[in-house]
């Protein structure tokens, strides 16, 4: 994966004469510095934010940091060290040599990448047309991007990928265009580069991938992989369904465009066939007056799944009663799932508080969640129920 790139660690950031980073003397005059397992990724955290922001706000500040979680000494320190070392005062004599890298990275040929050994076949395609025809040929092989997910069978469970198809070098996976009616999002398209398009016109979605696992997951996990793995607690696909996104499917022969309510059939499952790949997802743009709210409820904000999600939507008239409505919950059943009960109850009634109370107690009865290592049935019950509230509450006229 990181074929053509350049990988930088902290034993690299001194300079040739053998000065620390101003990174790394921030964190020791702060008293930042934390244990040996801990300090590394913290100051390799606060070199991408040097790289990247001069005299960054608070805000972007904690967003660095929120992939690196530690109790040692507390964050203030390391906050404070961020503050002052990312102010950028003229020529930054730390990045002598990145002229001589980036020709260097730039010679290196764009081409496909296979990669066989006694056990393992990783391909690694540079066109979406190759990626295909290798989809076909390999059924069974791992398709990658970002691998945040993928990666963890390997890691945890200590797995042997048989075969891998990497899609992280195809850019035609990686286009944004923005119509007038719709906003197309390749599937290989980080999720920090989609952001940039969703703030102003898509603000739910952009929320919850502002609350997606941490920048640095967020800078190599992409719309496809999300949507592809199908998970029940899947951060975007209830807000995706409550924009009444649709995905787009290309197999070497065709190409389909299905709905997202019809795109996840069962457990980790979708209408994906073996010979296709996501190319695309597609959001239509809203209507004026038409309200879509997004929720995560999780055990902290940053870098954690959703213990419950929700994505909804509301369409009212001009007597504040209900035309449309919909309401997707994650980490309610074995899929994303909208409560369909409640919804048709909803229509062509008052927008009011006790109709929503009416409304709670059929989602309450429409799921059956299930009690793991995050959470017990009865909260989550009780945490879907609430949110119904939270978004009347919010949008009450």
């Amino acid at each position: 994966m990181i074929h053509g790139k350049q990988l930088v660690t902290v034993e690299n950031l001194k300079n040739g004469r053998g000065e620390l980073h101003p990174v790394q003397q921030a964190m020791v005059e702060t008293n930042g510095s934390q244990c040996g397992y801990c300090t590394p990724g913290f100051v390799m955290s606060l070199f991408s934010l040097y790289k990247n922001k001069n005299n960054p706000s608070r805000e972007e500040i904690d967003d660095s940091l929120t992939g690196n979680l530690c109790r040692c000494t507390g964050y203030k320190p390391i906050v404070e060290a961020a503050a002052t070392a990312c102010v950028h005062h003229g020529m930054d004599e730390f990045s002598e040599h990145q002229p001589h890298i980036a020709t260097l990275l730039k010679s290196i040929p764009r081409e496909s990448l296979q990669l066989q050994t006694g056990e393992q076949l990783y391909l690694r395609p540079t066109k979406l047309s190759e990626a295909l025809s290798l989809v076909r040929l390999h059924p069974d092989a791992f398709v990658i991007s970002g691998a945040t997910d993928v990666a963890l069978r390997v890691t945890k469970k200590h797995e042997i990928l048989k075969e891998i198809i990497d899609l992280s070098g195809i850019d035609e996976l990686k286009s944004v265009s923005d119509k007038s009616d719709v906003l197309t999002i390749g599937a290989g398209t980080s999720l920090s580069d989609a952001m940039v398009s969703l703030r102003i016109e898509f603000p739910a979605l952009f929320y919850m991938l502002s609350v997606f696992g941490s920048q640095q997951i967020r800078n190599i996990a992409t719309f496809g992989g999300n949507l592809g793995t199908a998970s029940p607690i899947g951060d975007t696909l209830p807000v995706l369904m409550a924009y009444n996104a649709k995905v787009n499917l290309s197999s070497s022969s065709k190409r389909r465009e299905v709905p997202l309510d019809e795109f996840v059939v069962g457990y980790r499952k979708t209408v994906r066939r073996p010979d296709e790949l996501i190319t695309a997802v597609v959001l239509p743009k809203m209507k004026n007056g038409t309200i879509v709210k997004s929720y995560k409820v999780s055990k902290r904000k940053d870098l954690d799944i959703s213990t419950v999600s929700g994505g909804f939507r509301l369409d009212l008239d001009e007597n504040n009663v209900v035309e449309n409505i919909k309401l997707a919950y994650g980490g309610m059943a074995e899929t994303t799932k909208r409560a369909s009960k409640a919804e048709t109850f909803f229509v062509g009634k008052a927008w009011h508080r006790e109709i929503v109370e009416e409304a709670m107690a059929l989602v309450g009865r429409e799921f059956s969640p299930i009690s793991d290592a995050r959470s017990g049935a009865e909260f989550r019950s009780v945490a879907a129920r609430n949110l119904l509230l939270k978004f009347w509450y919010e949008t009450a006229k």
